[in-house]
């Protein structure tokens, strides 16, 4: 019965991480409140939010490259400042070990931007923040990360954590926390069992969610929330409900009769859709180039000619020269983006 509920196109075994990087790649209304309360900023009214690449290359000793995708990378631009912020979501029970896959990310992510010379480097590690979807009453409000070097100093720094089930739903729309909205069900999860079972629970539950859709409703109407986002929220609550209640059938079906009938393909969706899908070729493009360039600084930093780096990635040199001959002019802090921008002026400069 199980499996034929996976074959759902609303099924998908990364539900939870996916309405988290779908919010927070598409809906700055979401994103900004949330980041301004987990880390206790005031951003101005027309802050706005840069993505950065979250995918990140680990080169092994012998050579070989290990992706690793964080959940968020980006920077939030206010009052003339920008700061950089990297979000975690995590569906499992906190136990402590996910701190260091957290500072494994962090170093990636400050090793990828690092400045410096051949005497000093600078690693600047991101704002970081952790947000917990299941109960755990062992789980800190904050997970501390120190790092002992062998000089004999100790530096740590905090990252805040945000723990679902200390959210109400009045809370949630008091501080404009609509980002939590799809997660809410977590906060039942126990419960879901009785409610299975039980009519008037589960008639009692669907209201509740009711009662939240139409107060959505008002925020978007009152210009609090974006069409974008409200249509967002609606269908990733209903994608993560989905994946949540597998083994209670009788929740499932009801939050179907509910919540489905509010899925609807909006044209806030289509229209951005659409824009994604004409820049996809484009972005693609971009993105096949900017790894590559990456690759070429690499083995530039390890002394490589460009005969060696157009064999090892079975490139034309002539292909491999046009780069690395602007990259040369960035060394020894290869800038990819600025080589991508340098290497691609001609074509933005005739459009």
């Amino acid at each position: 019965m199980e499996e034929n509920k996976k074959e759902n196109p609303l099924y998908s075994d990364t539900a939870y991480d996916d309405a988290f990087r779908t919010m927070e790649g598409r809906c700055d209304d979401l994103l900004i409140p949330f980041v301004g309360h987990m880390f206790g900023e005031k951003f101005d009214k027309n802050a706005f939010v840069r993505r950065l690449r979250n995918e990140h290359f680990i080169e092994h000793q012998n050579g070989s490259e290990e992706k690793r995708t964080t959940d968020s990378l980006f920077e939030i631009i206010s009052n003339g400042l920008a700061k950089r912020y990297h979000l975690e979501c995590e569906s499992s029970k906190y136990d402590g070990t996910i701190l260091i896959r957290i500072f494994e990310y962090g170093a990636q992510i400050a090793k990828d931007t690092a400045e410096g010379d051949l005497y000093h480097a600078k690693l600047k590690f991101p704002n970081t923040g952790l947000l917990l979807l299941r109960a755990c009453n062992d789980a800190p409000e904050n997970g501390v990360i120190e790092v002992a070097f062998p000089n004999g100093e100790n530096v740590s720094y905090s990252i805040p954590i945000v723990k679902m089930s200390d959210y109400s739903i009045d809370y949630i729309f008091n501080e404009k926390l609509f980002m939590l909205i799809p997660f809410l069900i977590f906060n039942f999860e126990n419960e879901l069992p009785k409610l299975n079972k039980s009519e008037e629970s589960l008639n009692e539950f669907i209201r509740m969610y009711n009662e939240i859709f139409d107060k959505l409703e008002d925020e978007q109407q009152a210009g609090t929330l974006s069409a974008l986002s409200l249509s967002a929220i609606i269908k990733l609550t209903y994608s993560v409900a989905y994946k949540i209640t597998m083994k209670q059938d009788n929740v499932q079906k009801k939050v179907g009769d509910v919540m489905g009938g509010k899925v609807l393909d909006l044209p806030e969706f289509r229209i951005y859709d659409q824009g994604k899908a004409e820049g996809k070729a484009e972005g693609k493009a971009e993105g096949s180039e900017l790894k590559l360039i990456q690759m070429i600084c690499r083995k530039m930093e390890k002394g490589k000619t460009i005969a060696i780096i157009a064999e090892e990635l079975e490139e034309k040199e002539d292909e491999i020269k046009k780069i690395y001959d602007i990259a040369l002019k960035y060394a020894p802090n290869y800038d990819s983006e600025q080589i991508y921008a340098e290497l691609n002026k001609d074509k933005v400069s005739s459009n």
